[in-house]
C-alpha cells in the first residue's frame, strides 16, 4: 500500500502511541487498531464512506461508533472520532500499519516474509522461527507466502534484505557462471 501522506500518517500514530503509553494501554490499542483495520479491509463500502467528502462528519462519526463501540477499546474509539472530526478519518489506514509499526518497534517485533514453493509444515516452521529470532535478537512475527514458480527453497524478507535460497536462484546463479565460463 503506498501511503497518501506518511507524515500525517506518522504524526496521529505517534500521538496514539504516546496517549496509549501513557494509559499502559499499548497493547490493547494495538489489538483494537488491528480489528478496526480488519474491518475497514474487508468493507470496500466502509472505506468509500470514509473517503468522501459529501457524507457529512455527524453521518461518519455515527457509523464508526455503530460499528466499532464495544469491539474497540475506549482510546481507540477516541482517536478514530477524532480523526473524523478533524476531517483526517482518509487517512486511518495509513495511521494504524504506522501505530502498527511503533507498536512492533517497541515490543521488538519484526515481521519476516517467507516465501517457499509448498507450504511449511509446523515443525519446519517452528524451526525457521526459532532460527530467524536467534538471527536478528527479535522476536519473530512469520508472513508465510506461497509461491510455486521458486521451484524450492525459501525467499527470506527481514526489512530490505531479501536472502534468496530459492531453487530458481541458484538455477539463475549457475546459468551465469555456465556463460562466463564459455
Amino acid at each position: 500500500m503506498t501511503m497518501k501522506n506518511p507524515r500525517v500518517a506518522r504524526r496521529y500514530a505517534r500521538a496514539l502511541m504516546t496517549v496509549a503509553e501513557e494509559r499502559d494501554a499499548v497493547d490493547s490499542t494495538s489489538e483494537s487498531m488491528a480489528m478496526i483495520s480488519r474491518v475497514l479491509g474487508s468493507s470496500r463500502e466502509l472505506r468509500l464512506l470514509l473517503a468522501s467528502p459529501i457524507v457529512p462528519e455527524s453521518r461518519k462519526a455515527s457509523i464508526v461508533r455503530e460499528l466499532f463501540q464495544g469491539r474497540a477499546g475506549d482510546l481507540a474509539m477516541a482517536f478514530v472520532e477524532l480523526l473524523v472530526r478533524k476531517h483526517r478519518e482518509v487517512h486511518l489506514a495509513e495511521v494504524i500499519i504506522q501505530f502498527q509499526a511503533l507498536h512492533d518497534e517497541l515490543r521488538n517485533i519484526v515481521t519476516i516474509e517467507v516465501t517457499s514453493a509448498v507450504a511449511l509444515k509446523p515443525g519446519q516452521e517452528k524451526t525457521l522461527k526459532a532460527g530467524l529470532e536467534r538471527r536478528t535478537g527479535k522476536s519473530v512475527r512469520l508472513r508465510l507466502v506461497g509461491d510455486p514458480g521458486i521451484m524450492g527453497g525459501l525467499v527470506i524478507k527481514i526489512g530490505d534484505t531479501v536472502l534468496d535460497a530459492s531453487v530458481t536462484h541458484q538455477l539463475a546463479r549457475l546459468r551465469e557462471q555456465f556463460a562466463k565460463s564459455s
